[in-house]
């Protein structure tokens, strides 16, 4: 792995993983990755299809338990917690699929996303989600499946910000969107997130313009992180598509 040494100015960490090796069935998908993210950082994980993107952010929000290494939320070991809990403290998950309740109005999935709070909060935290997403406001009484593909993952986000969480990990949130809507929901929802102060990890298939977002790239090829630095130092490189494609060693510069 050719690895960047982390420059100064990246924020203090608040969700690292450190050497992860996890996968199903006792057969390791992801070995020995660590990565980090700070307050108000984008942190974008991209790889060739099989790389083990996702394996890798089911284990970070303890969907998945790892096999080594460890998790650290802030000052504490997180490593091998439920999800239930990683939500508590202020994790925040967004699957590629099944990321919302389709037989319920957009009200109520905001409401099944502040499962943890008082109902005293409920109306005051549906309020702040609508200050972030102002177009689910006029929408609160119209049913989930009826929303359109961008609207639908607005509603899912929202709903993870119920709990106002400090860290926000999203898999693949441009699935199956028409690219001038999938870069709106980077540039304007994701980015707005960051901009707020959360901490974010987006896996992305569509690596360039994930980096255009991303204040840090991670390269996962194999299982493995390939490559990480500033997006603008690795598309500088002249082997990073061969990198990002899983084709051979890098290339050693001087």
């Amino acid at each position: 792995m050719d690895k960047q040494s982390p420059p100064a100015d990246r924020p203090a960490p608040i969700l690292r993983a450190e050497g992860i090796t996890s996968g199903y069935g006792g057969v390791p998908v992801v070995r020995g990755v660590s990565i980090s993210m700070g307050k108000g950082e984008i942190v974008a994980v991209i790889g060739p299809n099989g790389a083990g993107k996702s394996t890798l952010l089911k284990t970070l929000v303890g969907i998945l338990r790892s096999s080594s290494g460890r998790i650290l939320l802030g000052a504490d070991d997180v490593t091998g917690h439920p999800p239930e809990d990683l939500a508590k403290r202020g994790v925040g998950y967004v699957p590629q699929v099944q990321d919302i309740f389709e037989p319920l109005s957009v009200r109520e999935n905001l409401e099944m996303g502040g499962y943890l709070l008082k109902d005293s909060a409920i109306e005051g935290r549906i309020k702040e989600v609508c200050d972030v997403f102002p177009l689910l406001a006029p929408m609160m009484r119209r049913r989930a499946d009826k929303l359109s593909g961008g609207e639908r993952k607005m509603l899912a986000i929202g709903r993870v910000l119920m709990l106002d969480p400090r860290v926000l990990i999203l898999d693949e949130p441009t699935a199956n969107l028409a690219p001038i809507l999938a870069d709106a929901v980077l540039s304007e929802q994701v980015r707005r997130l960051a901009d707020a102060g959360k901490a974010v990890l987006l896996v992305e298939q569509r690596a360039r313009a994930a980096m255009q977002i991303a204040d840090w790239t991670v390269v996962l090829v194999s299982g493995q992180t390939r490559l990480e630095g500033r997006p603008k130092d690795l598309l500088e490189r002249s082997d990073f598509e061969a990198l990002f494609l899983g084709a051979g060693p890098p290339v050693q510069e001087d």
